[in-house]
């Protein structure tokens, strides 16, 4: 195949999309009928002006974008479209499937989409308003595309929603707790994915108490006890818990009072230092909001948010174990926690007291088990899949699993 693939791929019959657009970027994935191996998978970047798409097929293979812009969402999705639509001209599109944030208290499980369910998900905005306006206008844009074509809604926070009280509520007056002011936690299809992963290959890992660190630009911890959630780090809002890429993590509310009564800041400004100039960013003074940026970088402000993000999860680990009762396994995933040897190196310091003790050889190999033989709490790595969860619920809504989506 040649360096840019410009003509009509091989393939044929149903096609599944899967979609997550993101608030300025739109990651997509074309499937076939059956198999996990994705026909084709890409990117839009900084969707707006300066908007770009990368796709490559399933050999890794750039294939050449259809004519198109990135102005918004729907233009963005349309290029997507088009440039699938060209590139594998067989396929019929059984079913899209796509990302959601947040499904609040109505949904635990994908859900294809009407617009009575497009009108509830537009009432949990004001809980995800960076992400889930993106979300339904990517859904609505590829109602337009593909009419009467199944669109199925994977929610982010419906791996949770089983959680005891005590980890879905806040100390607040109750009727904040019946409206819907809750600890959802987020990455749920991620984590989905890993449980299932590691249900396949270390079962007896999956009767016991795991810890999950999805480590990337957006971070969390999920603690796994007999494969259901029972504690998330994040919780109202994709705000809280770990610091993320530009994303604070846990703060004290007393801060935004002071931001409020004593800068006079309003809740947009609020909101764009809370989403956009904090976490790695905002702790390395503007250096940048990449962990490969900073472990390069090597001078005191790079330090200073490496040092404080391992802290994080060092101290959001200890909080995991003591939910479940102990620890059985570490399980890293995401950008960081797949990629980022010495992030897992120095996050596992300090943690024989767990029984957490890394084999220096596997984690640079980023082996999948990377804790030594005498470690008592298993380590692993396993690489997310949130867009074969995706498809796998797009298969279902459309016929083509066991499990129908609901």
């Amino acid at each position: 195949m040649t360096a840019e693939t410009t003509a009509p791929l091989a393939g044929s019959g149903a096609g599944f999309l899967a979609l997550n657009a993101g608030s300025s970027s739109l990651k997509f994935a074309l499937f076939p009928a059956e198999g996990d191996v994705a026909l084709a998978t890409g990117q839009v970047d900084r969707i707006g002006p300066d908007g770009a798409m990368k796709i490559k097929d399933a050999a890794g293979e750039p294939i050449a974008p259809a004519e198109g812009g990135f102005t918004d969402h729907a233009a963005a999705l349309a290029t997507v479209i088009a440039t699938v639509k060209r590139a594998f001209p067989a396929l019929n599109f059984a079913a899209i499937g796509h990302r959601v944030v947040h499904g609040g208290i109505f949904y635990s499980a994908p859900v294809v989409v009407d617009e009575a369910v497009l009108e509830t998900l537009a009432t949990l905005s004001p809980f995800a308003p960076l992400h889930q306006p993106h979300n339904i206008a990517g859904i609505r844009a590829a109602t337009e595309a593909f009419p009467g074509v199944p669109q199925v809604a994977c929610f982010d926070t419906a791996f949770h929603r089983g959680q005891p009280f005590v980890n879905d509520t806040f100390a607040l007056p109750h009727r904040y707790y019946e409206i819907g002011v809750r600890r959802y936690g987020f990455h749920g299809l991620s984590y989905d994915y890993v449980t299932g992963e590691l249900g396949r290959i270390a079962p007896h890992l999956m009767s016991g108490r795991v810890v999950v660190a999805h480590l990337g630009n957006g971070a969390s911890m999920c603690a796994i006890h007999r494969g259901r959630s029972v504690a998330s780090s994040m919780g109202y809002s994709a705000l809280d818990g770990l610091p993320m890429g530009t994303r604070c993590g846990q703060l004290n509310p007393g801060v935004m009072l002071y931001m409020l009564d004593q800068e006079g800041l309003n809740t947009a400004q609020i909101r764009q230092i809370l989403y956009n100039e904090s976490g790695l960013l905002g702790l390395s003074n503007g250096l940048s909001n990449d962990m490969r940026t900073l472990e390069a970088a090597d001078n005191a402000e790079a330090h200073r948010a490496i040092d404080y993000f391992v802290f994080r999860v060092q101290r959001e680990l200890g909080a995991m174990a003591a939910v479940m009762g102990g620890i059985d396994a570490l399980v890293f995933c995401g950008g960081i926690g797949e990629n980022s040897r010495v992030v897992r190196r120095r996050v596992c310091e300090r943690l024989g007291w767990m029984g957490i003790e890394i084999d220096h050889g596997r984690n640079a190999e980023s082996a999948t088990v990377i804790s030594s033989e005498f470690s008592r709490t298993t380590v692993m790595i396993v690489p997310t899949r949130e867009d074969l969860v995706i498809a796998r619920a797009a298969r279902a809504a459309a016929g083509l699993s066991e499990t129908a989506a609901t």
